[in-house]
């Protein structure tokens, strides 16, 4: 060993010094994570620092904060150097908030990908998506394998909804649970559970959904109708329209706590989700002769909502 070798004097040779291995510069992907936040400071540290396990590359990681009045937010994001933080001073609503977050983002992103802040990213699943997605020029969006906190699968890509399931989901699932529209809507629901592989899907959960730039811009981001909930089926509606294919990647994998933000007002919830499933409907189906589905639909969603906030009372 040289520590031990000795010159032709007979002295020791001095020990060669040791330094640290230098780091590996981390090449940078054209990707830039997207997080939505609304009082979601005990759960977005884990997201943000999933991010760094998740590729082996560089990304941007943006958070927009839809009017957290305390400093639980701020206060995580300040001890992550490098991820971006934009303060709308508003609650936008979640598809506004990114396009919002978007609309700031340079030229060279030119993939978006959408999580939400309860979302965990398991190790390589941001690569494993990039690469899916490299490799198919059609792809407009593509989403991961998505675990519940009970580590059973979510349904995350599923087939658009149909007027006549939802008019026959929304007016008999509580008085006739074997109905054959309920039926459907649980098949579509079934549609991502895949555990591998990919299958190409109507819509991919905005939980976590990454979306071609070009794409996205293409029809205009996402629809800022919705304040929350279906801006993720409208999205993968008006990017099949474009020609462009929706696609669950089952071997990539995220872990999601779910419903963060709005576990604790679940009524009030009920009722901006069946508003939204109500203006999806509406404008999917606008012609006039369908006015009567449509009212049929207005009625059942707001009979759901009326008797869940009664069953809150008691």
């Amino acid at each position: 060993m040289l520590a031990s070798s000795s010159s032709s004097h007979g002295a020791p040779l001095p020990s060669t010094p040791h330094f640290p291995e230098a780091p590996i510069a981390r090449s940078a992907l054209p990707i830039a994570v997207v997080v939505v936040t609304h009082f979601s400071g005990e759960v977005l540290r884990a997201c943000l620092e999933s991010v760094p396990e998740a590729t082996e590359h560089d990304v941007r990681v943006v958070v927009v904060d839809n009017l957290t009045t305390d400093d639980s937010v701020r206060s995580v994001v300040e001890r992550l150097p490098g991820v971006e933080f934009h303060e709308t001073g508003q609650n936008l609503g979640y598809g506004r908030a990114v396009n919002y977050a978007v609309d700031r983002l340079g030229p060279e992103v030119e993939w978006i990908l959408v999580t939400n802040p309860d979302t965990v990213f398991l190790p390589g699943s941001i690569d494993a998506l990039y690469d899916a997605a490299m490799a198919e020029p059609r792809i407009g969006s593509i989403g991961p394998r998505i675990l519940d906190s009970d580590g059973t699968i979510y349904p995350s890509a599923r087939a658009l909804p149909s007027l006549g399931t939802g008019v026959g989901h929304a007016l008999f699932a509580h008085v006739w649970p074997g109905n054959p529209w309920s039926a459907t809507y649980r098949r579509s629901r079934a549609v991502g559970t895949l555990q591998h592989g990919r299958m190409e899907a109507g819509w991919l959960s905005g939980a976590c959904v990454m979306v071609r730039r070009t794409a996205f811009e293409e029809i205009g981001g996402f629809d800022e109708r919705y304040f929350m909930y279906f801006e993720d089926v409208q999205l993968g509606d008006s990017l099949g329209q474009r020609g462009w294919i929706n696609v669950y990647l089952a071997d990539a994998v995220v872990s999601h706590l779910g419903g963060h933000s709005t576990r604790l007002a679940s009524a009030r919830m009920l009722a901006v989700h069946h508003r939204s499933a109500y203006l999806y409907l509406a404008q999917k189906y606008g012609a006039w002769y369908q006015a009567p589905v449509r009212a049929a639909v207005r009625v059942g969603l707001g009979a759901r909502v009326a008797l869940m906030r009664l069953r809150s009372r008691n």
